[in-house]
C-alpha cells in the first residue's frame, strides 16, 4: 500500500498527515527542526509489517496549519491535536512514537489523553520531572554563561529572522551540529552577547553524509523556505505556557508500556547526563526497555533508521502478542 498524504480537520486546526498500511495504529511525531518527512524510513517499513503508520506535520509546520501565538503550542493545544487526529481517523488507541518536542508531548498523552494511548516509543528525549523554576528563567541564567538556543529562541521575530533568512545555511549545518558527526556542546563555548544560532553552529562538510542526501536536505529547505521557522521556534515559546499549565496539573507517573531509544552521541544525553536517566526511570515506572545506539546523535530515527526500525518492529509485535 502506497503512502497517502492529505489534510484533514483535527479541531482547531487542519493537519497534512502521511499515512500508509492497515492494522494496529502507529502516531509518528517529530520535533525541531522537521516534519513528517522525519519518518521516512519508518513508515513504509512499519506499513509493511502489519502497522497503520500515521506521520503528521506537527502544529505549526510544513502543510499543517500554523498559529502565531506561541500560547496556541501549549499542551491544552497539542494534545487536543493528537485527540482530534484519532477522532479524525475514527481511532480508539494509538501507539505514540515521539521525538525531540514530539517527545515531550508524548510524555504528556498518557495523562492528558487517558484511555487514547497503548504505548510509547520514544526517541531521544527522556522524561524528566517538572522544574521548580520558570523555564525562561532558567535559560536567561545559562545563557550569561554562554550561547545557549533555547535562550535565543525566546524573543518572537529575532532568531525568525535569522533562520528564514537562510534556511539552506541553517538546515544544514543544525542537521550536522546534532548529529554523532559533531560534539554539540562545543557550541557552548560561544558567549551569548552578539552571537545568533548561524553564528555558532559549525560549518558542515559537503553532502551526502551518510544518514543525509541532498536531495533529502532539499526536502526539508523548500518546505522551510515556503513556510520559515516560526512555527517550530513557538514549540520553544510555548515552554513557559506549559509550566504554568503544570502548576494546576502536576505530572504523574507514566504506566503504558514504553520503549525508550537514544543515540550514545546525542547532545540531549551529553547535556543532562545520568540524572536524566535516572529521572527517567523513577518516573516511567512502564519503562520497559532502553536501547542505546553507537554512533548515532540525536536524529537517531534518521541516522540509524535499520536498528531503530528492528527495535520499534520487535517492540510493536510484543504488545501484539
Amino acid at each position: 500500500m502506497d503512502a497517502l498524504t492529505r489534510r484533514i480537520d483535527v479541531g482547531e486546526i487542519r493537519m497534512r498527515i502521511v499515512e500508509q498500511g492497515n492494522g494496529p495504529a502507529v502516531v509518528l511525531c517529530h520535533g525541531f527542526p522537521g516534519l513528517a518527512y522525519n519518518w521516512r524510513h519508518q513508515l513504509p517499513v512499519l506499513a509493511a509489517n502489519g502497522f497503520r503508520v500515521i506521520a503528521p506535520d506537527m502544529r505549526g509546520y510544513g502543510g499543517t496549519d500554523r498559529p502565531d501565538d506561541p500560547r496556541e503550542f501549549n499542551r491544552a493545544h497539542t494534545v487536543a491535536d493528537m485527540v482530534g487526529l484519532l477522532d479524525a481517523l475514527e481511532i480508539d488507541r494509538a501507539v505514540f512514537v515521539g521525538h525531540d518536542f514530539g517527545a515531550a508531548l508524548v510524555w504528556d498523552l498518557p495523562q492528558w489523553a487517558p484511555g487514547r494511548v497503548r504505548a510509547l516509543i520514544q526517541l531521544s528525549v527522556p522524561r524528566t520531572a517538572t522544574s521548580p523554576i520558570l523555564p525562561s528563567t532558567a535559560y536567561a541564567k545559562v545563557a550569561a554563561q554562554h550561547f545557549l538556543h533555547l535562550h535565543y529562541f525566546q524573543e518572537p521575530g529575532v532568531a525568525d529572522a535569522e533562520l528564514d533568512g537562510d534556511p539552506a545555511g541553517f538546515l544544514r549545518r543544525v542537521f550536522w551540529a546534532l548529529s554523532g558527526g559533531y560534539r554539540y556542546v562545543d557550541i557552548f563555548a560561544h558567549p551569548s552577547t552578539g552571537n545568533g544560532y548561524l553564528d555558532v553552529l559549525p560549518q558542515a562538510p559537503p553532502l551526502p553524509w551518510p544518514w543525509l542526501s541532498q536531495a533529502e536536505l532539499d526536502h526539508y529547505v523548500e518546505t522551510f523556505t515556503r513556510t520559515g521557522f516560526t512555527g517550530g521556534l513557538n514549540w520553544y515559546r510555548a515552554n513557559d505556557h506549559i509550566w504554568h499549565e503544570k502548576q494546576q496539573r502536576p505530572d504523574e507517573p507514566v504506566t503504558v508500556p514504553v520503549c525508550f531509544i537514544t543515540g550514545d552521541k546525542d547532545p540531549v544525553r551529553q547535556i543532562t547526563g545520568a540524572d536524566s536517566m535516572a529521572q527517567l526511570r523513577a518516573t516511567v515506572p512502564g519503562l520497559a526497555e532502553e536501547h542505546l545506539i553507537a554512533g548515532s546523535g540525536h536524529f537517531v530515527q534518521m541516522e540509524a533508521p535499520a536498528e531503530v526500525n528492528r527495535i520499534i518492529l520487535n517492540f510493536l509485535r510484543a504488545l501484539d502478542s
